[in-house]
């Protein structure tokens, strides 16, 4: 497994609330509060690197020199139905401006293949080499549909270096599979964990995320 464009984020709390996340004994509510804290953490490092661009504005007494992201970039979110409409809010509350695009695709049990649903992606777009996808997917396990969701964009022309995966929990298969087909797609994850078990499931992991959401296990 390549170090190189994966992420891990250490913080303490993090890792506290990563802890809340594990423990079967915790409610639907809290649950969602922790996964939320947990986002803000990864998609701060996600935007890290996004290319900064200098502007005036007037202070109160003078003009100064200030930054912002590159406001040439057109930043798109792309949240994998349903889970990953637990990033979105998030991610639209720290970037106003992103275009959020959703897709959908469910696992089927049999083969561990995604099904597609849903695509709100446009056939094309306009100066792909400007834009900047953050797909979102909280558990990155067979690492299947993640695949499928940045093929869909890398066969729209947008460079995989341009292409950010934000997960909550991703297992090593997942992670090999993903750098094995586009090595320049960088991963942030609170955490890789052990493996997948004989059903595909992250293990130790924390059951099914989008269950325990949305509170319909």
């Amino acid at each position: 497994m390549n170090r190189g464009n994966l992420y891990e984020i250490k913080h303490p709390l993090c890792l506290e609330n990563l802890a809340i996340l594990r423990d079967k004994k915790t409610k639907s509510e809290q649950f969602r509060n922790s996964l939320k804290r947990i986002a803000y953490f990864l998609i701060y490092e996600a935007c890290k690197d996004l290319p900064i661009d200098d502007f005036i504005v007037e202070t109160p007494l003078v003009k100064a020199s200030v930054k912002r992201p590159d406001k040439k970039l057109k930043l798109i979110a792309a949240p994998i139905l349903r889970a990953g409409l637990s990033f979105s809010d998030v991610i639209a509350e720290l970037l106003p401006e992103i275009s959020i695009q959703h897709i959908g695709m469910y696992r089927d049990e049999k083969t561990l293949k995604p099904v597609w649903y849903y695509d709100k992606t446009p056939i094309e777009y306009k100066n792909p080499k400007d834009l900047r996808i953050f797909i979102l997917d909280p558990m990155l396990a067979t690492g299947n549909s993640s695949l499928e969701a940045i093929k869909l964009f890398a066969n729209k022309n947008i460079p995989p270096e341009n292409i950010t995966l934000i997960t909550l929990l991703a297992a090593p298969e997942g992670v090999k599979k993903i750098q094995h087909a586009f090595q320049d797609v960088k991963i942030y994850t609170a955490c890789v964990d052990e493996k997948l078990n004989e059903k595909g499931y992250i293990m130790p992991g924390l059951g099914d995320a989008g269950d325990r959401i949305f509170n319909t296990l």
